[in-house]
């Protein structure tokens, strides 16, 4: 359970030092990320608050930090832990320990799955974690009226959870033509929490319908994927997220954006990364790397990784190791490489001993693979012209490309073209409400052979699958329902490896260490099939998301994104 608040008097107390501190971090320098200053002297900690720093004080506890530099813990502000493939306790246990102190989610993976029960153990979790996990209320379950979800939610069944405290506010608004043209369903949600924290969501939107977005009070964006969309959503008040997480990779065009003057303005997220990234590269430590390796000043980075991040959320308490402010410190040797070597959260520090202490709860969401069994004719695709559609992957973006490709008609089908990169990509209906079966062609992916499936599919999370053998296609799909969702590569009639994610389809209930090391022969196994992308998996699942341009698939169908319908 998370400390009480102590009394003002108290508090007062300590930092006069008329009264001890619990603990005191002594030796280091505090940056602050407002002035740029380096400011020397202890940081006095009570009851999980900052008491005082830049004088002497006294504790039960002196904690030893000389020659490393304190600076406030790193907010990460737009996440959904779903996608890092483990429990919010697993989630808590990888990346806390990088710095990250407070994480904003948003919980709608789950809710696609299992609905208000999927939010409930979000919040449940997050009153146990040592984080402080956040969680902004899932706006769109479904995202569209263009699939088919395990669950809907609506205005009436936020209302009865956003009293929560650790209810931030509305999670992203994914479905912006509902904002513009006023969806009745999307206004009730709006209204709903007028006042509160509203996320944005509207990926290359810009001129009167980015003004008629914000005009509904949404505040914050993650979706600019260039500078000069980035610009025009900063000056329409929109604060702009800069994203990169293990398929969408916005950093590098968006770094010459942040400096001192833009900086209170933009925060950092990554929605999302998987554990095995995290492991190789980082969470947002490595973002912060990255951009002062881009030319970005320590100071701008660190205040979008904190006090901005604070500011924009609401978050008053926290983002500046201040007097009053919440105990979230992060020790760093070198400000420049960011290599963290102590985090302390509310004033607790992270060790092993502290996350063992938890009290972990019972996960939801067992047994939710319900997709009829399928065969290899399940994948062929007719038609009556050899003009098709086709989905273009841009790597390190989830905004796809729409191509035109002609594939001759054989026997009634059109077959997958390895030569040509061009492969059948299928969604299946998972959630035992319907059984659809919709399939259609993708080229980007490099695969000559086998299939690859997966449960994890934005934000409907059937399963869809990609291969170039149908029969392949039908084992891949057909194992998913054996292990309760995951991921499985295939080739030749044999599995060739697989990660199970019994938690929804969604998460596994290993530790991340052990989900870590079981990504490793499966990102080999896809490798093997010749599949050129770095993240094919996570990559697969946003094939399928139709609120991001420009053509995506569903169960029902191939859907242009910038007309909004489903076009077969």
């Amino acid at each position: 359970m998370r400390q009480k608040r102590p009394e003002l008097e108290e508090l007062i107390a300590v930092a006069r030092g008329e009264r001890a501190a619990d603990t005191v971090l002594r030796g280091g320098e505090v940056f602050d990320v407002v002035t740029g200053a380096r400011i020397a002297g202890d940081v006095a900690i009570y009851r999980g608050v900052i008491a005082g720093i830049g004088e002497v004080y006294e504790a039960e506890e002196i904690v030893e930090v000389a020659g490393l530099t304190l600076v406030p813990g790193f907010i990460d502000t737009h996440l959904h832990v779903e996608s890092s493939l483990v429990t919010p306790f697993e989630f808590d246990r990888c990346v806390a320990p990088r710095g990250v102190t407070t994480a904003i989610c948003d919980p709608h993976e789950i809710a696609n799955v299992v609905g208000v029960a999927g939010i409930r153990y979000f919040l449940e979790a997050s009153e146990r974690v040592l984080m402080d996990l956040r969680v902004n209320l899932s706006s769109c379950v479904p995202s569209t009226e263009m699939e088919t979800a395990g669950a809907r939610i609506e205005a009436d069944d936020l209302a009865l959870l956003m009293s929560h405290p650790q209810v931030s506010g509305l999670a992203e608004v994914m479905n912006y033509p509902g904002v513009i043209h006023r969806d009745a369903g999307i206004m009730a949600k709006l209204k709903l929490f007028e006042g509160r924290h509203i996320d944005g969501h509207a990926p290359l939107l810009s001129g009167m319908d980015l003004n008629a977005y914000a005009s509904a009070g949404i505040r914050t964006e993650h979706e600019a994927t260039s500078a000069e969309e980035a610009r025009e959503k900063l000056q329409k008040g929109l604060r702009v997220l800069i994203r990169e997480g293990s398929v969408s990779k916005d950093l590098e065009a968006l770094a010459e954006m942040l400096d001192d003057f833009t900086s209170p303005y933009m925060c950092l997220c990554t929605d999302d990364r998987n554990p095995l990234d995290i492991a190789e590269q980082g969470h947002l430590d490595y973002m912060i790397r990255r951009l002062i390796e881009r030319g970005c000043s320590a100071r701008a980075v660190y205040r979008a990784a904190s006090l901005s991040a604070a500011e924009a959320f609401g978050l008053k308490d926290r983002g500046q190791i201040a007097p009053g402010k919440r105990a979230d410190i992060v020790a760093v040797k070198n400000l420049e490489v960011c290599d963290v070597q102590a985090v302390w959260a509310g004033g607790v520090k992270l060790t092993g001993a502290a996350f063992a202490a938890r009290q972990v709860i019972e996960p939801v969401g067992r047994g939710s693979v319900k997709a009829p069994k399928v065969t290899a004719e399940a994948f062929r695709t007719g038609g009556n012209r050899s003009e098709t559609d086709v989905i273009g992957i841009v790597e390190g973006k989830i905004i796809t490309e729409h191509l035109h490709e002609d594939i001759p008609i054989v026997d009634g089908d059109k077959r997958p073209d390895v030569a040509r990169d061009l492969v059948k990509i299928a969604v299946i209906e998972r959630h035992g409400k319907n059984g659809n079966i919709a399939t259609g062609f993708v080229r980007g992916f490099g695969l000559k052979r086998g299939a690859i499936a997966s449960t994890v599919c934005h934000d409907h999370h059937n399963i869809a699958v990609v291969g170039a053998d149908y029969d392949d296609m039908a084992l891949a799909a057909n194992r998913l329902g054996e292990i309760e969702g995951g991921f499985v590569v295939v080739e030749d009639g044999r599995v060739l490896a697989e990660l199970a994610l019994p938690l929804a389809g969604l998460m596994s209930l290993e530790s991340y260490e052990e989900v870590r090391e079981q990504l490793i022969p499966l990102r080999a196994a896809a490798a093997s099939l010749e599949v050129s992308l770095h993240e094919p998996f996570l990559q697969l699942a946003f094939l399928a998301l139709p609120v991001i341009p420009n053509l995506k698939i569903t169960d029902r169908g191939l859907v242009d994104v910038m007309k909004f319908e489903i076009i077969g």
